[in-house]
């Protein structure tokens, strides 16, 4: 079923050519690993388990990871109104709602399609934010179910996470596997270095896909509620916030950052923006700003409606 959010061409083409290339990838990845370990069925096996795996719980690997649990309306009656509201405004199935008893302020939505889907917030983004700051961002949360770009990058992230698995295996092997005979260990430095191009070229194409998916959630995000302003209010309200917290207790939460709302770093990225899963708060809070124009709304953000 097609939802209200607008459709993004753009973004439509950069998944088809995110996925394409990482295909060419995988399959090379594979063929070269089945060459390495002359054992077709062994790698088939394994990494068809893994991937089907990731892509069936996703959902429920970062719900885990997370410790965000579902929530029914008695319990967050509010938060449910709002999830209600924007579906039947965007005209989308309502996802599964979860809650994470977090401080950090954030929000991501995860599952491989719509009907499968969840949208989970942090405590501590609910204790901050006013109603209409929780609208946009949520409603950013909701874009990235109805343009299926979560579930791409579910996908995309798969390749990589196997890749950055058998790097670690296959260094901890030479370092702890004790002595090897020549022919073995060359094909241990042959796995090792395979998978470590794979990594870099699939965290380089992930990380470029990320980048404009959050852009194009802000945009539609905007467009659906029409008050870009109390979504940039939410924006810097959070990324603020998150500046405040210790580095040690973000840590954890980093390895899901591209599915964040905002990226849990602590700070704005300079040079390493171009590794960034999100693009520079200044960017996001430009586009809002040509947005709020656009629209014709009154700039006082967090003031909205």
């Amino acid at each position: 079923m097609q939802s209200r959010f607008r459709s993004d061409r753009r973004l439509t083409v950069r998944m088809t050519v995110t996925m394409f290339l990482l295909g060419l990838l995988y399959v090379g990845f594979v063929a070269a690993l089945i060459v390495l370990l002359k054992s077709w069925l062994l790698v088939v096996v394994l990494v068809g388990a893994m991937f089907v795996a990731q892509f069936w719980f996703s959902d429920r690997i970062a719900m885990f990871a997370m410790h965000g649990r579902v929530v029914e309306r008695e319990e967050y009656p509010e938060l449910h109104a709002v999830v209600d509201r924007l579906c039947a405004i965007a005209d989308m199935p309502k996802p599964v709602v979860a809650v994470s008893n977090m401080d950090m302020p954030n929000a991501f939505a995860t599952g491989r399609n719509a009907d499968h889907a969840v949208v989970c917030v942090t405590t501590g983004l609910l204790r901050r934010l006013e109603p209409a700051e929780l609208e946009g961002v949520l409603a950013h949360e909701l874009s990235h179910v109805a343009h299926k770009d979560v579930a791409v990058i579910t996908i995309a992230s798969f390749l990589g996470v196997i890749a950055g698995l058998i790097v670690r295996f296959a260094f901890y092997s030479q370092v702890f596997g004790g002595r090897r005979d020549q022919n073995t260990a060359a094909v241990f430095a042959a796995v090792m270095g395979v998978s470590a191009a794979v990594y870099a070229i699939s965290f380089l194409l992930i990380r470029a896909l990320s980048r404009y998916r959050e852009l194009a959630a802000d945009r539609a995000a905007a467009l659906l509620t029409g008050r870009p302003s109390a979504l940039a209010s939410a924006l810097t309200k959070v990324s603020g916030d998150i500046a405040r917290i210790p580095t040690k207790d973000l840590r954890t939460a980093q390895a899901f950052n591209a599915f964040y709302f905002t990226p849990a770093t602590g700070k704005e990225p300079g040079i390493e923006r171009f590794f960034s899963t999100h693009p520079t708060l200044e960017q996001r809070l430009t586009q809002l700003g040509r947005i709020s124009a656009e629209l014709g709304e009154a700039a006082t953000p967090g003031k909205a409606g």
